[in-house]
């Protein structure tokens, strides 16, 4: 599959494969590197099925999700299920079996837990097959794609532009061969190769081509640790699920010390049945826990990935659908992402009285040169096909640093000559006529390279330094057509779009322009950007479309928007765009791009369509939009079941309720609405300080339903007298808070749609049943005795309604989230 090689300084030490790729020493001291092998044509077969019987493979699990076995064991075995089945335990032995309903109920809503996560499991998986890797390795002489896991040490790797290292070797061919390794050593520059010299397992090929003997695979590969840990489906770095952590780690402080006070109170202080305190101990503490918050986040996310993957999204990490619901800057790269990858020349406009016949002969034998084109050349090869008659005997491959390629050949007249291929305003001095020409064709949106002869060496440091322009080739790019859309999409939802990208500025405006971009109309070269963090952080705020942009500036551009609290996406197909992918918060591939980018993205769009993000964007909203309502109903939950607790503690009653009686409650005012609620479509903008906005909510209406409820319990408790009393007491309080707890899903559960209307009374009608109905009566120890009570145990819930509805209001004009 297509691994997330998040590549930072843990796991091996950098330094010294640093030191090693610098000194061009062997990797491993201890054992040293076997020579490359001498046939260029690789391994054959049976070499091959020597070295897999020997066990000599690429075995690094590659894994886009847990295992089956890791998804069961983190749902059963978290600290609330051991704490429920221990009481869950006590009570099936002490009392009768409808109070330990509860447990049944854990069983339920972990096996939904389970079986959702291994659905997106299963479609996560099928997703990664379809954007794997396919390193191409020689055997036999001849070269094929393959699974990286089917590479075997000796193998013959062939790697060009965008190809990431899979394994570490030795290089064997070098054709200009430049390498990137900063993810490994933090150095910017990419490294020249020759023959013989290291590659690292992590890196990713800039420029040129070659090829390398994997000389380590497996675990023993400097990365393979590494990758494997980037590559698991994981929910770290996610402010959601920190932030139920966070809580439940005060829940859990919460209950023990009121826990025991309990426990004391009824058992000992209470001279009763032992059984039935047992019974009251068990209904007060269970309640406190908000079990199902863990599984239910758990099943939003992994319903996300499903729908995603239904849309050819691939999602890496799990907190990036919730990331880039939070996004509110995407950085977007021209080139594969605004436009699609293929392009057309449109004028060949010769310079300087350049005859076009041999023009064309240079561009067709430039195009021969290079062996793994980018989308510019490979229009020019389809346009001027080479006539052979021309030896290159040295080229230059094009990078995204230089803005130029180049090749020198010895013409059929033994003639040698150097050429050049590139963006004109590099090439050329900023006083050239010719510069005046091409800003009009920039102005149109359209693609225009320089076809220059160089009087220098192919290798000097200054090779363009007086080049004589011949001629201008002009492309046109295909736009996108989903491309408007989406970025109108962005700006309604006040996401701001950044245009960023290596080709001339006018011309990136031009196209930004035809997508109306806001902003269009103001376009920066990069060129001129300060070097300053916060002066840059300046400029990009105050516009939208920057050209000439190189991968460090793409990189720096990122870090200087976050510095100003932004959180930002980039999205890129190229290699010039890795960095950049690797520093944003959220990372965003196009399945076609280079193996490079899909490696460091998060998410990888495998259709190619840049009108997938909103689907993205809206399936994060949902999640961390309904998440933080079912919260606030099962922290509200939580808050009373303390508060009751202390309150019984502090008065010296019995608990009022058994568990069963907040089974129920708990099913029908928070369980099945949270379900319904949680997977409901939303597209709130996803805000910040999750806790703080549950909890500002949680407090104040856990607190009355809590109060509301211990009134009605003690008025109820001098009212009835005599047998069955104490049913009687339990109903009422259970009545009022099953009003409150009502009151409090309507709140959450707004605005209103039929169906939420259609829950809420359902609900009401499913209490209702349990109340009239006599077996179930009898089934939950439920019976309203007389009216008086009972009325005024709805009374007491309006009035606490009235109150939460005030409380929730006044906390959102003073606690403004």
């Amino acid at each position: 599959m297509t691994q997330r090689a998040h590549i930072d300084t843990e796991g091996p030490d950098p330094d010294r494969a640093g030191a090693a790729i610098d000194a061009g020493a062997e990797l491993d001291p201890v054992h040293p590197v076997p020579p490359p092998p001498g046939p260029a044509n690789g391994l054959s077969t049976a070499e091959v099925a020597e070295r897999v019987a020997r066990g000599e493979v690429n075995d690094v699990p590659v894994r886009s999700s847990r295992s089956a076995t890791e998804i069961v064991r983190a749902n059963v075995f978290t600290r609330f299920n051991a704490i429920i089945g221990v009481l869950w335990i006590v009570m099936l032995i002490v009392a009768p079996w409808q109070d330990s309903l509860f447990g049944f109920v854990i069983i339920a809503n972990t096996g939904i837990g389970i079986i959702q996560e291994l659905r997106a499991k299963k479609t996560l998986d099928s997703l990664a097959v379809i954007g794997e890797a396919k390193p191409t390795v020689r055997r036999d002489g001849r070269a094929a794609a393959i699974s990286t896991s089917e590479i075997v040490l000796g193998d013959l790797i062939e790697i060009g532009p965008g190809d990431k290292i899979v394994v570490d070797g030795r290089c064997v061919e070098c054709d200009s061969l430049e390498i990137d390794e900063s993810l490994l050593t933090g150095e910017a520059d990419p490294v020249l190769k020759k023959p013989g010299d290291p590659v690292m397992s992590g890196s990713f090929v800039v420029a040129g081509g070659g090829a390398f003997t994997a000389t380590k695979v497996g675990r023993e590969a400097y990365a393979a640790q590494l990758a494997e840990e980037a590559s698991r489906f994981t929910l770290v770095h996610s402010e959601l699920r920190s932030g139920i952590s966070t809580i439940l780690k005060y829940v859990t402080w919460l209950m023990i010390p009121t826990s025991i006070g309990l426990v004391i109170s009824q058992l000992v202080v209470k001279d009763d049945n032992f059984k039935e305190s047992i019974a009251y101990t068990v209904g007060g503490i269970v309640p406190m826990i908000p079990e199902g918050l863990v599984l239910l986040t758990s099943v939003a996310f992994a319903i996300g990935v499903i729908r995603l993957g239904r849309q050819q999204c691939l999602v890496q990490e799990l907190p990036a659908i919730e990331g880039l619901a939070r996004v509110d800057t995407v950085c977007l790269d021209k080139t594969g992402t605004l436009t699609e990858g293929g392009m057309d020349v449109t004028e060949l406009r010769l310079l300087n009285g350049s005859d076009e016949s041999y023009v064309r002969k240079v561009l067709g034998s430039l195009g021969e040169s290079d062996p793994r084109p980018n989308a510019s050349l490979q229009a020019i090869i389809d346009a001027y096909p080479d006539v052979e008659e021309w030896r290159c005997t040295e080229s230059l491959p094009f990078s995204s640093a230089r803005k130029y390629s180049g090749a020198s050949f010895s013409e059929g007249n033994g003639e040698n000559s150097t050429w050049l291929l590139g963006a004109p305003d590099v090439l050329l001095p900023a006083d050239d006529a010719t510069l005046a020409d091409i800003e009009d064709l920039n102005h149109q949106g359209l693609r225009v390279l320089l076809l220059a002869r160089s009087r220098r060496e192919l290798d000097a440091p200054d090779v363009h330094a007086g080049a004589r322009p011949h001629a201008l080739v002009v492309l046109e790019q295909r736009l996108r057509p989903d491309a408007a859309d989406t970025l109108r999409y962005f700006e309604e939802q006040d996401v701001k779009a950044k245009v960023i990208s290596g080709d001339n500025a006018t011309s990136v405006g031009a196209v930004a322009g035809k997508l109306e971009l806001p902003g269009a109309d103001r376009t920066v070269d990069a060129r001129t950007l300060p070097a300053d963090r916060a002066e840059m952080a300046r400029v990009l705020d105050e516009n939208a479309v920057f050209g000439r942009v190189t991968p460090q500036q793409k990189r720096d551009m990122v870090g200087a928007l976050q510095s100003k609290g932004h959180t930002v996406a980039m999205t890129g197909d190229g290699v010039n765009d890795v960095l950049a992918l690797k520093d944003a918060d959220i990372g965003v591939s196009m399945g076609s791009g280079s193996e490079a980018t899909r490696a460091v993205a998060q998410i990888v769009l495998l259709n190619n369509s840049f009108a997938t993000l909103p689907s993205v964007v809206a399936e994060g909203r949902r999640v961390i939009g309904n998440i933080t309502r079912v919260a606030t109903l099962f922290l509200v939950k939580t808050v009373y079941s303390v508060l009751l607790a202390l309150l019984v503690v502090c008065t010296q009653v019995e608990y009022l309720f058994l568990p069963r009686h907040l089974t129920l409650l708990s099913t029908l005012t928070i369980g099945v609405p949270a379900f319904f609620l949680a997977l409901a479509p939303n597209k709130e903008r996803a805000r910040p300080h999750f806790v703080r906005r549950v909890m500002r909510y949680a407090i104040p209406g856990g607190a009355i339903a809590a109060v509301a409820t211990f009134v009605t319990y003690l008025l109820a408790r001098t009212h009835y007298s005599g047998a069955g009393a104490r049913e009687a007491e339990t109903s009422a309080a259970t009545l009022t808070l099953f009003l409150i707890a009502m009151w409090v899903l309507a709140i959450i559960a707004r605005p209103y749609t039929w169906w939420r209307l259609a829950l809420i009374g359902a609900m009401g009608a499913g209490f209702l049943l349990v109340m009239v109905v006599p077996w179930l009566q009898d089934f939950f120890k439920l019976r309203l005795v007389g009216t008086t009570l009972p009325w005024a145990a709805v009374a007491v819930a309006a009035a606490a309604a009235v109150l939460v509805e005030f409380a929730f209001r006044w906390v959102d004009r003073r606690f403004p989230a």
